[in-house]
């Protein structure tokens, strides 16, 4: 196979789901195929019965326990052991990363499962979540010593493998995976999923705060929980402010800078049409990083995503092959990127590396003065050819003049035409009377289909609530000639 060429591998296992795995050197062989299956079942049948991501998992055998930090804050856990008698050293080990506003309780599905498959598995309430105390750090310093808290208790028990012990982490967890592996904590396989890997870049791209996202962010833990210099932080982003505080707050939380000189092996999962956190923070770190890898896009994430359930029989099972290479000694998964298609249709796309982009550029030509800062314009085209797929980083370029005092930043949208729900998104500060202004769009891999019309709206509208609320303050702005530059797949993959 070519490398950047898409290609179906997919077959057919005894319960008639598609296995992809050509590109995984055969790694998932029918024995494993058939055990895989039992892996994503459990999982599926168990957040089932937890009633919802709030819920207590209906999981049994879990042993609750409070595990004391180092600063000695108390941090409720549970962990689960498979049965039978552990190999000598240890059973392999796997720590779970809950989201934000979750609990351990939400990853004990993952862990029930992983027992079946002779793997130990710890879960524990963030710090200042659930019912762990301290203050909530948003995978701060303090969070990433608690992991390698976490770590050295797991590791300390005579019955888990003191020398192979990975973690998954789900977007805030994620978060936590990424950085305690940058900091040194010794995981020996990792699994970050749907998560940043540029906080500043997440929340505030281009210099203008995604205020609607935030604001969602800051309900799913209570304020007094919050620790001080955070909530400041977010404060100021919520009224757009982009400060050197925040920008602090937010490096010290943003692992990419040190993730060329991370080897630990790495299964990366992101959502291909994720508004809080893009391809992008999947992207870059995949290119950077030094050691095993592997990339899977698809739809899963937070809104706009779907996260259909019949989709987690792709991708759990590659989890767990992931787990079962480097922590068990297991047949080899692979690496390169793997494509699921728009919408999810029980197929991907596979890639030595990345897939290869294209660029398609139209010119929307005009001239619109809008009277104050919540105004917007909308243009449409239709690209010629298709369908198409986006992929990559494009933009959306304006020329404009007279711009009052209100216009602080401008906000682009692209949208199908009849669609409530962006393709992409984009934002950019407006420093000048006039000039032209070039709106990075946020990097969405979604399906266009022949002959449908795209709409790009600039102005002050928000952009499927991301943004949340106009520029502040009065005066017009003349909207000229807008481009549109989309970054495509080279070769449309979904149907």
């Amino acid at each position: 196979m070519e490398d950047g060429q898409a290609a179906d591998t997919g077959v057919e296992d005894a319960y008639g789901t598609r296995i992809h795995c050509e590109h995984r050197k055969g790694a998932l062989a029918s024995d494993f195929v058939g055990r895989a299956r039992v892996f994503v079942a459990v999982v599926v049948a168990a957040l089932a019965c937890a009633g919802g991501a709030s819920a207590k998992s209906a999981a049994t055998g879990w042993t609750e326990v409070t595990i004391y930090a180092s600063d000695a804050t108390p941090l409720a856990c549970a962990y689960i052991i498979p049965s039978g008698t552990p190999p000598a050293g240890g059973w392999p080990g796997v720590i779970l990363f809950h989201g934000l506003g979750q609990s351990h309780a939400d990853m004990e599905p993952f862990g029930s499962a992983l027992a079946q498959f002779d793997f130990a598995a710890l879960a524990c309430d963030a710090r200042g979540s659930g019912a762990s105390g301290g203050k909530f750090g948003l995978d701060g310093t303090r969070d990433v010593q608690d992991a390698q808290d976490l770590f050295t208790w797991f590791a300390g028990r005579a019955d888990v493998s003191h020398t192979q012990i990975g973690a998954l982490g789900l977007s805030l967890g994620g978060g936590e995976v990424w950085n305690a592996a940058v900091a040194g904590v010794p995981f020996k396989a990792i699994v970050p999923a749907v998560a940043w890997t540029n906080l500043g870049g997440a929340l505030n791209p281009n210099g203008v705060p995604k205020a609607g996202e935030i604001a969602e962010l800051a309900q799913a833990v209570p304020s007094s929980r919050w620790d001080p210099s955070l909530a400041q932080a977010m404060q100021g982003l919520l009224g757009g402010t982009v400060s050197a505080a925040v920008k602090s707050t937010e490096a010290a939380r943003s692992p990419r800078p040190a993730l060329h000189s991370l080897h630990v092996p790495t299964f990366i999962l992101q959502g291909r049409h994720d508004f809080l956190f893009d391809m992008d923070q999947a992207i870059a770190a995949y290119k950077l990083l030094a050691g095993p890898k592997r990339l899977y896009l698809g739809d899963l994430g937070h809104a706009p995503a779907q996260n259909p359930t019949a989709e987690q029989t792709d991708y759990l099972p590659e989890v767990l092959g992931w787990f079962r290479e480097y922590l068990a000694g297991g047949s080899a998964v692979g690496g390169g990127v793997e494509l699921a298609h728009d919408p999810w249709d029980g197929r991907t796309s596979s890639y030595k590396s990345l897939p290869q982009t294209r660029h398609v550029s139209v010119n929307l030509p005009g001239k619109t003065s809008l009277k104050a800062p919540g105004a917007s314009v909308s243009r449409s085209v239709r690209v010629t050819g298709g369908p198409l797929e986006t992929f990559g980083d494009g933009s959306v370029t304006v020329r404009y003049s007279g711009a009052a005092s209100g216009w602080t930043h401008l906000i682009a949208t692209v949208a199908v035409k009849g669609k409530s729900t962006p393709v992409t998104f984009g934002a950019a500060s407006v420093a000048k009377r006039s000039g032209i202004l070039r709106i990075p769009l946020s990097d969405q891999a979604v399906l266009l289909r022949r002959g449908k019309r795209l709409v790009v709206t600039v102005g002050g509208e928000t952009a499927g609530g991301v943004y949340l609320s106009a520029p502040r303050g009065s005066g017009s702005i003349t909207i000229g000639r807008i481009t549109l530059d989309l970054s495509l797949l080279k070769r449309a993959v979904s149907k």
